[in-house]
């Protein structure tokens, strides 16, 4: 665990299930928990929100969230309602998270599966980057901190390397073009944001969590050894890292 890592907020998207909530979990865990962490749902309400709901009556900083990060409108409500929390403090850091994954080959992919994960998987973090942009500036200009940081202000898109072209993680099992094309796509966003955003005191990186047991259990990592490793990079980023592509070890992935 990452002992020493202070960040006053925090915001993760698809948060209800999988390696959002173990984010969460993560956070809530720290020796010095965020003041505020939001985690954010698809569902309105219904059995996929259980665990979270059940975290909600145990700790005080937790906020639940509806958010569909394909609609503005519902992105633009998120943003008002941690506003009310944060005040004139700010957002300190956003994990884009939310995804989604449908199974394809070359064969099977069609326009419709492509469009859907691009939609959530690379326009979605764009949007909710660019509405809780605001919010992020704030806390950057709050902070005394020097340089780029997560305690300072970040936004972290978790992307995945099944979207390097070099390495292409785990092709023989899993095609899945359209989930590939909309990871990649997140890579060459996040390394936008990293030349414009880091102006305004905000650090841009793209994390790769590793092969997770959200989908399937023959996967290398539990979602606890994942989101453990990625809270404690977070911990260690600075403005060297701005830019990059690491995995939940911090170790950098080409492109």
């Amino acid at each position: 665990m990452a002992t020493d890592f202070r960040v006053r907020s925090v915001l993760v998207t698809g948060s209800n299930q999988g390696i959002g909530l173990g984010l969460v979990k993560q956070f809530l865990r720290l020796p010095c928990p965020p003041q505020w962490v939001f985690a954010t749902t698809l569902y309105q309400d219904g059995p996929k929100n259980k665990e979270i709901e059940e975290l909600l009556s145990q700790h005080q900083n937790l906020v639940l969230l509806h958010l569909d990060v394909t609609d503005l409108e519902s992105i633009n409500a998120a943003v008002q309602q941690v506003q009310k929390h944060v005040g004139e403090c700010g957002l300190n850091l956003l994990i884009n998270n939310a995804g989604i994954r449908i199974h394809t080959t070359l064969a099977t992919e069609t326009a419709k599966s492509m469009m859907a994960q691009y939609n959530t998987n690379t326009i979605g973090p764009l949007q909710v980057s660019q509405a809780f942009l605001p919010l992020l500036k704030v806390a950057a200009q709050r902070s005394l901190q020097e340089g780029l940081s997560c305690s300072k202000a970040a936004i972290i898109n978790i992307s995945s390397a099944a979207g390097s072209i070099e390495v292409m993680l785990i092709w023989d099992r899993q095609p899945n073009i359209g989930y590939r094309c909309s990871k990649a796509a997140l890579n060459m966003l996040t390394k936008c944001q990293s030349l414009v955003y880091p102006d305004y005191g905000i650090l841009c990186v793209c994390i790769h969590p590793g092969w997770v047991k959200t989908y399937t259990t023959k996967a290398d990592l539990t979602v606890e050894e994942s989101t453990q490793g990625i809270v404690r990079v977070l911990s260690t980023l600075t403005e060297m890292d701005n830019g990059t592509f690491v995995d939940w070890e911090g170790c950098r992935i080409p492109w």
